[in-house]
């Protein structure tokens, strides 16, 4: 797992941040949100690790459940760049999706089990 600096965006390019991760082992998350969204994810990576470099203004926040993890969206575009997780708050992923120069359908993916840290049914 080697942590590269890679740059990445929202779909519209209004949010655009740069990210020190690695993109393997990915992973997608089965809570009732992640499945939802349909994401793949990067590994976990330290809140320093991530900057955004334009668009901050145009991200708006969505929290459910324990209101634990905080997953951002774009405002304009509707899409999800990146979340601080729930399992360590100190610790944030990326949509590899978002990611420039990735191709996340060239990515094995496993499942984090998400579903089993929330406390209200088929959150």
């Amino acid at each position: 797992m080697t942590a590269s600096l890679l740059r990445g965006s929202c779909h519209c390019g209004t949010v655009k941040f740069e990210v020190r991760t690695a993109v393997v082992p990915a992973s997608r998350c089965n809570c009732s949100l992640c499945r939802r969204k349909g994401a793949l994810m990067t590994p976990p990576f330290a809140a320093s690790a991530l900057k955004v470099l334009s668009g901050e203004d145009a991200l708006t926040l969505y929290q459910f459940n324990t209101r634990v993890a905080k997953h951002y969206f774009c405002k304009h575009c509707g899409i999800y760049p990146f979340h601080q997780t729930r399992k360590d708050p100190l610790l944030w992923r990326v949509n590899i999706g978002c990611l420039e120069s990735v191709d996340p359908y060239t990515l094995e993916a496993g499942v984090v089990d998400g579903a089993s840290l929330s406390v209200v049914e088929d959150a």
